[in-house]
């Protein structure tokens, strides 16, 4: 069974946010030593949008040098003057094929629905870009005004919806919500990131209070929307934990669909082309 992460971060002399692993660099060695090490095959690299856009090129080295093993979902300064022609461009770059973004800056708040990114979702649509948003609490509903406008566009939930290291909630509190975003799951184009999963409960390994909710989202979108991932630098548990906490822990998750959500799906969804696969 191909397994892939959804989501990694790596960076060379940076600080993280508090929520991640508090260690100056994280390199594109320590990650392969890490997935190596827990059975993990291939990764989206997330470059950290806090460290600028550096981070960026650090990623295609990554791809230059393990091709098989990672893509990129990158990220730009949205208010660049060249920046419609850097999007236009940007399948050109090492390993890219797509975005990322948490628009957590409070400059960035009002991007969500005052349609100056209208431009953007254009463009992505456009150039068969993929799109994913840190998107949770009242950001899901205009998460889905986009996904409705742009119905070409294929767009991903980060982190279940349930805003990753900067959420404040555990356990049921952290799910009240869920409904809001399976309400989406009639949008094709839409699907779920279940990346983060243990920093959602409270409990110990293997977090079994929160299974019930992960059933309820696979079963909404289906295994072919449903990506795992882990966040590896911020999880409080080793990187095969994250990895057996689906594959040997949900009895409901088997087979053909437990393939997909550990990494048949997203290399679908992002039309990865692994050289050699």
């Amino acid at each position: 069974m191909l397994i892939v992460d959804s989501q990694i971060h790596i960076w060379q002399n940076g600080k993280m946010s508090a929520h991640h692993r508090q260690i100056p660099t994280y390199s594109i060695d320590d990650a392969v030593a890490e997935m190596n090490s827990a059975g993990v095959d291939c990764a989206v690299i997330h470059p950290p949008s806090s460290l600028g856009e550096a981070v960026n090129v650090y990623a295609e080295e990554a791809v230059r040098r393990y091709p098989d093993k990672f893509c990129i979902l990158g990220h730009m300064d949205l208010l660049r003057p060249d920046r419609e022609n850097i999007v236009a461009n940007w399948r050109k770059r090492t390993g890219m094929l797509g975005f990322r973004f948490t628009f957590n800056e409070p400059s960035q708040k009002t991007w969500w629905t005052d349609g100056s990114l209208d431009w953007f979702w254009t463009a992505c649509q456009k150039q068969d870009l993929r799109v994913g948003l840190l998107a949770s609490g009242a950001n899901i509903a205009a998460f889905g005004n986009i996904a409705r406008r742009y119905p070409d566009l294929k767009i991903h939930i980060d982190h279940i919806g349930r805003g990753g290291g900067r959420a404040g909630l555990k356990d049921d509190a952290i799910y009240a919500d869920l409904p809001d975003m399976l309400a989406l799951a009639k949008l094709p184009n839409v699907a779920v990131k279940l990346s983060g999963a243990p920093s959602t409960s409270s409990q110990a390994y293997p977090y079994k209070n929160v299974h019930g909710y992960l059933q309820q989202i696979v079963d909404a979108f289906g295994p072919e929307r449903c990506f795992w991932g882990t966040d590896i630098t911020r999880m409080p548990i080793s990187y095969r934990q994250c990895v057996t906490m689906f594959t040997e822990e949900m009895s409901w998750l088997k087979g053909r669909d437990l393939e997909l959500v550990m990494g048949g799906a997203i290399v679908k969804r992002l039309g990865w082309q692994r050289p050699g696969a």
